[in-house]
């Protein structure tokens, strides 16, 4: 039976990224017309230090709105989720996809030595399961 993919083969490699002290509307603009569910938040040096989603950005404006504050002025770091949940070229797409259902975070920056190499997303995991399980019933048929 034909082993499951790892996460090199599935990832997106130089992935888009917002720096924390970027304004959170470039970050929207960056996530809408990419169609992304969100991004990799990176520091001065490149190293992933948070993740938005399209949720944290709702979550941001509708706060701003909420308080009279103004979204225009709302900053990256003060939307994004800084507990990281991040995986490594090398991992099983299994054990990263069970992990992704357990903190139904849809994303895992890609880490490798340190740095961020990639970003792997929930449907980036699904065509890989799939790929897989064509690849295992194709094998079984044989």
């Amino acid at each position: 039976m034909p082993q499951p993919t790892t996460v090199n083969d599935c990832m997106r490699s130089k992935p888009l990224t917002i720096h924390l002290d970027a304004n959170l509307v470039e970050a929207i603009e960056i996530i809408v017309e990419y169609k992304l569910t969100g991004l990799t938040v990176t520091d001065d040096a490149g190293r992933a230090v948070g993740i938005l989603s399209e949720l944290d950005c709702i979550e941001a404006i509708l706060t701003d709105i909420y308080n009279d504050g103004d979204p225009e002025h709302a900053l990256v770091r003060d939307a994004m989720v800084t507990d990281l949940n991040v995986c490594s070229p090398g991992d099983s797409i299994i054990e990263v996809a069970q992990d992704m259902l357990k903190s139904r975070q849809r994303r895992r920056p890609v880490i490798d030595d340190g740095k961020l190499v990639g970003q792997v997303s929930s449907s980036n995991i699904l065509w890989a399961l799939m790929e897989h399980s064509r690849r295992r019933i194709h094998s079984q048929r044989k």
